[in-house]
């Protein structure tokens, strides 16, 4: 298998980070398309309200294999899906997605990518975790959550962190409702549960250093409410 990897990231109002996130993860990118696969690294642009457009599209006058995508709001889940199809559509081997909020370190990626012979899906598990004693609880919950529902016990299904064999995405996404935003959520379920071969790694998640965090305690309670509606409702057909 050729190593074309897709790197994709989804962007929303990242004006602040979003040049060192493309300048990090591009490094990446270049390293593996010089070891013969033609690599790319995917934004897609969630229609930013700020001045993260501009800047990727500057971006791409240094960055010859940087794809910028700029489709209408529709939530991280819908701009991770996008991406996860654009990435297949153009020819990946594999497809890796973090965020652009610059909490994950690039330095990590390689241990995944060691891996990716032994394993169809790796994913993070974020151990050292600096983003709030809350968002640990969030992640406890949806756990439980998750077993409740769907019988499957997953250390972290929803890392932003994530090295998947195309073949193996293509399988899934498809079982994805369209814009269903915990896309990283059901997917891990959907690869636990017909039990692929899913390797669980350790991660640094760091705390947010520039921007706002849009995920407020009123929002998490919204998504949670939504998340256990619509897992009722998905249970019968995973």
């Amino acid at each position: 298998m050729e190593d074309k990897l897709f790197i994709v990231i989804p962007a929303y109002n990242e004006e602040l980070n979003i040049e060192k996130v493309v300048a990090d993860w591009y490094e990446i990118v270049e390293k593996i398309s010089s070891g013969g696969g033609h690599s790319k690294l995917v934004i897609v642009d969630d229609s930013s309200t700020d001045n993260t457009y501009a800047i990727l599209k500057n971006l791409q006058k240094i960055f010859p294999d940087l794809v910028v995508i700029r489709k209408e709001n529709g939530g991280h889940g819908a701009a991770v899906l996008y991406g996860y199809n654009y990435a297949l559509e153009s020819g990946a081997a594999y497809v890796f997605q973090t965020d652009s909020d610059d909490q994950t370190e690039p330095s990590e990626f390689w241990a995944f990518w060691s891996l990716r012979f032994e394993y169809d899906v790796i994913i993070g598990h974020r151990q050292s975790r600096q983003d709030g004693f809350f968002r640990k609880i969030v992640t406890k919950v949806l756990k439980y959550v998750i077993l409740l529902f769907f019988k499957v016990s997953i250390t972290d299904a929803n890392t932003p962190f994530r090295l998947m064999k195309a073949d193996i995405l293509r399988k899934y996404v498809c079982k994805v409702p369209k814009n269903y935003n915990l896309a990283n959520v059901l997917l891990s379920v959907l690869f636990v549960k017909n039990s692929e071969n899913v390797k669980f790694v350790p991660i640094t998640f760091e705390q947010r250093k520039k921007g706002t965090n849009f995920i407020n305690i009123k929002r998490i309670c919204k998504i949670g409410i939504k998340a256990i509606i619509d897992f009722s409702k998905l249970r019968k057909s995973i």
